[in-house]
């Protein structure tokens, strides 16, 4: 295997040497291997890098295509500081097995055993569960974690195996069970702790694919993207949890020459993303709507694009207390740098731009106002959001005026976010 970071099993039993500690990722490539989702997954691989090895807890990949695997592969070469172990999930299909190996195996470090599990299509395979008891039996062995990607039933989620399925699991690891310390799954794309036949499960998803609500108990608000330590501590197999900032992954925008391509780059996808929708508007006020879905599916896309170039230069606040860090540019537009260029393009005898600036001024002030109340997210009461087409002025209530307040436009044309209107 040489220096190859990620690993392609070919024994059903691998020694590791020198191994005291586990990072886990989970669902790094469910939802694509698209930049924006691909960072989380550096970041996760930078943080588990402190361990001596890293498992990937399935779905690596969007779907089983051997370009797919390709690209993960490569990303995972390019960017992991240990070895990177893998267990197949759901959309790990097709080729799997020619770039990672065995889908059942089990790993036997100084302190540890860590037995993987196929279970992806929500049944545990007869040679995992053979090849646990032949782990389980050693006398060598006096704690493992059994790790497979579909959780088992708990007292979260009903998204898990059948009750039959775990009794297959358990059944297997019955003779033993005082050496199972903990077992450890992803699938779901958020994070919890349970306690099953009495045994820590550690459900983790948090990898790269977008955090979800996945119960009332377990909201996409409170869980973090994050990766799990397993290590030794006073004797014992213990774990924890380290959330990865929002700006985990740094590498490109510390390159001076590179920081400065992507933001030219991002310029310009945004650009391109504004014309396409000014003329989409164009086209369909001339009645092409045809034209018009084009050019907006084109702004999208390069909406998109831009997305991807400046989520590599993003440094955003945690989540939680984000918002508020939107209030000071909002207060600088309004209060000081729109009213300067109001006041230049009327003293030049300008009166569009003078316009477009004390519009916009007054719109950026209940910016403002609004983000700062939207700060405390938890009790932001304003349900519906209205925004003029006209010149762009923003309205919150459950009421609004008949006429734009800045330029008259009537109510009928106003969007709505919220309520019975859109939600982006």
């Amino acid at each position: 295997m040489g220096n190859k970071k990620t690993v392609q099993v070919s024994e059903p039993v691998v020694r590791l040497k020198n191994v005291h500690s586990m990072g886990v990722i989970g669902d790094p490539g469910c939802e694509g291997l698209g930049t924006y989702n691909m960072k989380v997954y550096a970041g996760a691989l930078e943080e588990s890098s402190r361990d001596d090895i890293t498992l990937i807890v399935g779905d690596l990949v969007p779907a089983g295509t051997g370009r797919h695997y390709q690209t993960i592969q490569e990303l995972t070469e390019s960017l992991a500081g240990n070895p990177v172990y893998s267990l197949r999930g759901n959309h790990d299909t097709g080729a799997y097995t020619e770039y990672f190996g065995l889908k059942n195996y089990a790993l036997l470090t100084d302190d540890f055993a860590v037995v993987v599990l196929d279970n992806a299509v929500r049944s545990f395979e007869e040679e995992g569960l053979l090849l646990l008891k032949q782990v389980l039996s050693m006398e060598e062995v006096e704690r493992a974690i059994i790790a497979f990607h579909i959780p088992v039933p708990n007292h979260f989620i009903l998204n898990c195996v059948s009750d039959e399925e775990f009794t297959r699991l358990k059944s297997a690891y019955a003779p033993w069970k005082s050496k199972v310390k903990y077992l450890l799954c992803g699938h779901v794309h958020s994070r919890f702790e349970d306690q099953v036949d009495g045994i820590p499960l550690i459900c983790t998803g948090g990898g790269g694919a977008m955090i979800e609500d996945v119960s009332k108990d377990i909201r996409a608000c409170d869980v973090e993207h994050h990766v799990v330590h397993f290590y030794m501590e006073e004797g014992r197999l213990v774990h924890r949890v380290a959330d990865l900032a929002e700006d985990c992954y740094k590498r490109e925008r510390e390159d001076g020459i590179l920081h400065r391509k992507l933001e030219e780059t991002v310029q310009g996808e945004l650009l391109a993303h504004f014309k396409y929708l000014m003329f989409a508007d164009r086209a369909e006020r001339r009645g092409m709507d045809r034209i018009a879905t084009l050019f907006r599916a084109l702004a999208a896309s390069e909406y998109y694009h831009a997305r991807s170039f400046y989520s590599i230069l993003d440094q955003p606040a945690p989540f939680m207390e984000s918002v508020s860090t939107y209030v000071p540019g909002e207060k600088f537009e309004y209060g000081y740098f729109y009213q300067m260029a109001s006041e230049y393009a009327k003293d030049h005898n300008s009166p569009l731009a003078e316009q477009a600036y004390t519009g916009a001024a007054m719109a950026e002030k209940v910016h403002a106002a609004l983000l700062e109340q939207a700060a405390d997210m938890e009790n932001f009461a304003e349900g519906t959001v209205y925004v003029c087409p006209v010149c762009g002025f923003v309205m919150a209530g459950d009421s609004v005026p008949e006429r734009c307040p800045v330029c008259g436009g009537p109510k009928k044309q106003f969007e709505e976010y919220g309520g019975c209107g859109k939600t982006e």
